[in-house]
């Protein structure tokens, strides 16, 4: 069936006014939009981070582990490679931390930037953490701090007036990736306490 002869991919066979635009369609971001597997609570039992960090790291998408805190990537990412650190102990609040998950947090940061850097090349970072729904957190319950590569035209009009991203890999491929590329956690040096 030709595209043009009143097919389902004939503009002139949809209903109302053709404006010109092609559609992508992505609906496996309906489970975000939706709330799926968002806990219905503040409870650790239904939180998809206490439940990744219980799974093999390929099945939660854990890409390294320290002590007290760990990185996985995001499940619906901005851009490729977009991570995300928090600690194991299931916290709100950035207040809620100790000094140790602090630091931890901190140095896995560090890490996850220079991993980034060595297998992507990305020109720049954003980083950091939106605290409670009405700042943006998707997770509220479990504090977890955003590492998002970026690149010059990434913000292009595909995910501003088309409200998609096109995203070039699997997130298993760029989870064993990135892990393969991870030093190990004798590398990452914590400092010392100083408070």
């Amino acid at each position: 069936m030709d595209e043009h002869d009143g097919g389902p991919e004939d503009p002139a066979s949809l209903p109302g006014t053709p404006d010109g635009f092609e559609r992508l369609w992505t609906p496996h971001r309906l489970a975000y939009i939706t709330g799926e597997d968002k806990p219905a609570d503040d409870g650790a039992g239904e939180c998809p981070f206490c439940r990744a960090q219980d799974r093999r790291d390929e099945d939660g998408l854990v890409v390294a582990r320290g002590e007290r805190a760990f990185a996985v990537l995001n499940l619906y990412p901005y851009n490729p490679g977009h991570l995300m650190v928090l600690p194991y102990r299931h916290v709100a609040d950035y207040t809620d931390l100790d000094l140790a998950e602090t630091h931890e947090i901190a140095a896995l940061t560090r890490t996850a930037m220079r991993v980034l850097r060595a297998i992507s090349a990305p020109h720049g970072f954003n980083i950091g953490l939106n605290q409670g729904a009405v700042a943006g957190a998707g997770m509220a319950a479990h504090l977890h701090q955003h590492v998002v590569p970026r690149w010059g035209g990434d913000a292009n009009f595909l995910p501003i007036i088309g409200r998609t991203k096109a995203l070039p890999e699997l997130l298993g491929d760029t989870r064993a990736r990135l892990a393969a590329a991870w030093p190990d956690a004798a590398a990452v040096s914590l400092p010392e306490e100083t408070c």
